[in-house]
């Protein structure tokens, strides 16, 4: 039986009557004049030699209402940038790619860095909030989706379903989160998801008190979601993090702008697999021990805004509690796992927990000894203050290096 609930601060947009992907394009094609709809793609050259990739292409060739596309392109050399052009010319759309280490662009970043408003550090972060420079400037979408590149099991009714709820003129949403199971080759994934956000935020409701915020975070299935939707004008004043917290940022973000009729989840696929990150456990500043640390930096942060006090003596209290909580759900998911004959490793599962509750006290110290820390990147509204032609000169550059480097 299909799961219908709404137990949470706000809407979920279940499938329940699983239409097929051209009747929700044709519906989509119909919505297309009154909401143009683009699609950004971040993506490292490194993804564009996976198999991933060119099967996402190969799917959205087929996709009839997109107005565009951009991609942003990261940690490539002259020869790929123009490798890249050539990969993605086969979509039918009118698409651009943005080249983030090419001239043009990396000497509007250094300008906008000497006035304090660049990225502070390469990553999605930065690629994404370029592209929604780019998309602002052109003007030509209203309703934008987002996605990764690294998606091994994609299909274009992710995007569908993706983009439906803030490209439908008769709906009122601003925001929208895609969510999934994460369950592939016969086993649970998601661990960060799963192991860290979970039991972080029902150890947070138990430390903190049941506040508002935590009650809206805890409504999202999967928080962690890299696919995303939105009206455009959420960009203007949109604030993100350009490290590992980028998508708890985005809903905190969105939390702090809108009302939570405005925002709301969709499911957008029944099996999906991407590229795994290793746990690191050895080293903090990669894998997802950089990234349970980020995640839980942006927490902490966003309490603090609202209030909270932290010291030392909370983050051990909060770090003891977390423990206990991921431990019921390390049972909680190998029930879960064995009654669905998945695969399910016990001790892979605790060591991650253990990690994960040292890392939380590591991201706790980092946020008491460095109060003064800016993590988000500004609005695109700051910096057009700054720089009033910013988005047209970005616009411009991307152009030019179309025209020079194209075939």
């Amino acid at each position: 039986m299909a799961d219908f609930h709404q137990n949470g601060t706000l809407t979920t947009l279940h499938n329940l009557s699983r239409l097929s992907v051209e009747e929700l394009e044709n519906e989509l094609v119909s919505f297309s004049s009154e909401r143009p709809m683009g699609l950004i793609l971040p993506s490292l050259f490194s993804e564009l030699e996976t198999e991933a990739l060119p099967q996402i292409v190969e799917q959205l060739q087929h996709v009839p209402y997109l107005e565009e596309i951009v991609i942003g392109l990261d940690q490539a050399d002259q020869s790929q940038y123009e490798y890249a052009l050539n990969f993605f010319s086969g979509l039918k759309q009118n698409f651009r790619v943005m080249w983030h280490d090419g001239p043009a662009l990396r000497a509007i970043d250094e300008e906008l860095a000497s006035k304090g408003l660049a990225p502070s550090q390469p990553g999605k972060g930065r690629n994404v909030w370029y592209c929604m420079g780019y998309l602002l400037a052109t003007g030509k979408s209203e309703a934008v989706a987002l996605h990764d590149c690294d998606i091994k099991t994609y299909k274009r009714d992710l995007l569908a379903r993706l983009i439906y709820p803030v490209a439908n003129p008769g709906f009122s949403y601003s925001f929208c989160k895609g969510y999934y199971a994460r369950i592939a080759d016969g086993k649970l994934n998601g661990r960060v998801s799963r192991l860290l956000v979970s039991p972080l935020l029902h150890a947070l409701r138990i430390v903190l008190g049941d506040l508002d915020y935590l009650r809206y975070m805890d409504s999202f299935r999967y928080p962690l979601a890299g696919e995303f939707s939105f009206r455009r004008d959420v960009l203007y004043d949109l604030r993100i993090p350009s490290d590992w917290g980028l998508e708890i940022g985005v809903l905190s973000e969105m939390y702090r702008n809108y009302s939570k009729n405005r925002i709301c989840q969709v499911d957008i696929a029944d099996v999906y697999d991407h590229k795994h990150q290793d746990l690191s456990a050895a080293d903090s500043a990669r894998g997802l021990s950089k990234m349970s640390i980020d995640i839980t930096k942006a927490f902490i942060r966003k309490l603090a805004t609202q209030g909270e006090i932290f010291d030392t003596e909370k983050f051990r209290t909060l770090k003891a509690t977390y423990y206990r909580t991921a431990l019921n759900y390390v049972e909680a998911y190998g029930n879960d796992a064995r009654i669905n004959q998945l695969s399910f490793d016990i001790h892979q599962e605790e060591q991650a927990v253990e990690l994960f509750a040292e890392n939380i006290m590591t991201a706790g110290n980092i946020f008491l000894e460095r109060p003064m820390e800016t993590p988000f990147i500004p609005s695109w509204n700051r910096v057009r203050s700054a720089v009033p032609d910013i988005l047209e000169r970005i616009a411009q550059a991307v152009e030019e290096d179309t025209l020079k480097y194209g075939r």
